[in-house]
C-alpha cells in the first residue's frame, strides 16, 4: 500500500505551472503548423500493431509497449512514434492525390527510456508532408522545424543536413566487396548513428572504402561551412556507385535551400537519426544546452505502400517535454472572501477580468489565505482594483 502513489520508472507526470507551460506550447506550435497550411488530425493512442509497426526498423518494434484487444483477440500497440498513423491517414482516412499536409500533437509511450532518466512519455508534435516529391518538400520541413523551436525559445541552433542514399550506398559497396558482414549490417547502423570510430573500425576490413566510413562521423560534424567543402566531399565519394553522388547532389542542393541566418548549417553525412525508414534527405537540429536532438526527420517515400498507397513523404517531429517554458504561466489573482452583501459587486470584477484573460480565483471563507505570489482584487472606493503582492 506504501508503493501504490509511484508511477512506473521512466514515466513522468507534469504539475502546475510546468503543465501548463505544455499547453500554451502546444497551441504555438500547431498555430505555427496551420499557419504554414497544414491540416491537424489526432490518431488514437493504440491501433492495431501491425499498423503502427508499418516501414519501421527493429528499434521501434522494441519501442512499442504490446497488449492483448479483448474484443478482437488481436495484438495492439501504444504508439511510441506517430508517423506511421499519419501514413495511415494520408492512405485511407484522407485519401488524394494532391500535395497532402498534416501536423499532429500528443504523448506517445516508448517500452524503454531511450536514454538514462529520460522520460518515456515525450510530447511529440510533427508536420508530414504527402505527395510531393521534390526537394521544396523537404527545405520546407527543415524550415518549419526551424521556426517551431524558435517559436519555443531556442536560439541559434545547429542544423546537421544528411542522406540515407549516401549512407546505403556506401553500405552496399562494403558488403560487395566483402570488408562488411551482411549480419552486421545492423550493427553498423547504430555504430555510425552513435558516431563511433572505434566500434565502426571493428565491424569492417581494412580498406579505402572502410577508412572512408569510419571517418565520415567526426570529419562531417565538424563542417560549418558546407559550401567550402562540398566539392571535396563529393570527391571522396567518386569511388562509390552512381546513386551515391546523386545522393550527394541532392544533399548539396538542399543546403543550398535551407541555409539560414539563425541557425548554423552543417552538412553530415553519417547523420542517421529516426528509427530506420527513412530513405532520402534527413536533418537534426541541435542546441549546445541539450545532449539530443531537438528535432529530428527527413524523407520516407513508399512507406505507404502496405497501405496501398505509394506515396513520396517527408516529415519531422520534436519532443515538446524538452522545450516547456515552465514559467510562461500568468501571475494569479486572488479574490478574498466577502459578505453577501457584496458579492454581487465582487463577481462582476472577476469576470471582468476573466475576460480580460487574468487568472483568478475566489476565497471560498474568510479564512482562506491567498496563494504564494498571487496579486489581490481588493475594494478602493467604490471599485475593485488588483494589488501587486
Amino acid at each position: 500500500m506504501k508503493t501504490h502513489w509511484r508511477l512506473p520508472r521512466g514515466v513522468d507526470e507534469l504539475l502546475p505551472p510546468t503543465a501548463w507551460g505544455l499547453e500554451l506550447l502546444r497551441r504555438q506550435v500547431l498555430d505555427v503548423f496551420v499557419s504554414w497550411g497544414f491540416e491537424y488530425v489526432e490518431p488514437p493512442v493504440i491501433e492495431y500493431l501491425e499498423s503502427l509497426l508499418v516501414g519501421s526498423g527493429e528499434d521501434l518494434d522494441l519501442q512499442t509497449l504490446k497488449v492483448v484487444d479483448q474484443v478482437s483477440g488481436r495484438q495492439l500497440g501504444v504508439r511510441a512514434d506517430m508517423t506511421s498513423q499519419a501514413v495511415r491517414i494520408d492512405a485511407h482516412s484522407l485519401v488524394t492525390d494532391a500535395v497532402q499536409r498534416l501536423c499532429y500533437a500528443g504523448p506517445v509511450v516508448f517500452a524503454n527510456p531511450q536514454i538514462a532518466q529520460a522520460s518515456r512519455v515525450p510530447f511529440k508534435a510533427g508536420a508530414e508532408i504527402f505527395g510531393a516529391q521534390t526537394l521544396a518538400a523537404d527545405a520546407e520541413m527543415v524550415k518549419l522545424a526551424l521556426e517551431t523551436l524558435a517559436v519555443a525559445g531556442v536560439e541559434h541552433p545547429v542544423l546537421l543536413l544528411g542522406h540515407m542514399g549516401i549512407y546505403r550506398a556506401l553500405v552496399q559497396a562494403l558488403i560487395a566487396s566483402g570488408d562488411l558482414d551482411a549480419d552486421n549490417e545492423k550493427r553498423l547502423f547504430k555504430c555510425v548513428q552513435r558516431k563511433s570510430q572505434a566500434d565502426i573500425r571493428e565491424l569492417l576490413k581494412p580498406s579505402a572504402l572502410s577508412e572512408l566510413m569510419a571517418v565520415l562521423p567526426t570529419q562531417m560534424t565538424q563542417v560549418e561551412d558546407p559550401a567550402a567543402l562540398l566539392p571535396e566531399l563529393r570527391a571522396q565519394l567518386q569511388k562509390l556507385p552512381g546513386n551515391a553522388l546523386a545522393a550527394f547532389d541532392e544533399l548539396q542542393a538542399l543546403a543550398g535551400m535551407v541555409n539560414s541566418e539563425t541557425s548554423t548549417v552543417r552538412v553530415d553525412v553519417s547523420e542517421l537519426s529516426g528509427y530506420g525508414y527513412h530513405n532520402g534527405p534527413v536533418f537534426a537540429v541541435y542546441h549546445p544546452e541539450h545532449g539530443r536532438a531537438l528535432a529530428q526527420g527527413g524523407r520516407y517515400d513508399g512507406v505507404g505502400e502496405v497501405f496501398g498507397r505509394s506515396r513520396p513523404a517527408t516529415g519531422f517531429d520534436v519532443n515538446l517535454k524538452n522545450l516547456i517554458a515552465a514559467d510562461s504561466q500568468p501571475v494569479p489573482v486572488f479574490a478574498p472572501w466577502v459578505p453577501a452583501a457584496e458579492q454581487a459587486e465582487l463577481e462582476a470584477a472577476v469576470q471582468s477580468l476573466r475576460a480580460a484573460g487574468e487568472r483568478v480565483s475566489c476565497g471560498l471563507s474568510a479564512q482562506e489565505q491567498p496563494p504564494a505570489g498571487a496579486r489581490l482584487l481588493v475594494k478602493s472606493g467604490r471599485s475593485w482594483q488588483v494589488q501587486d503582492a
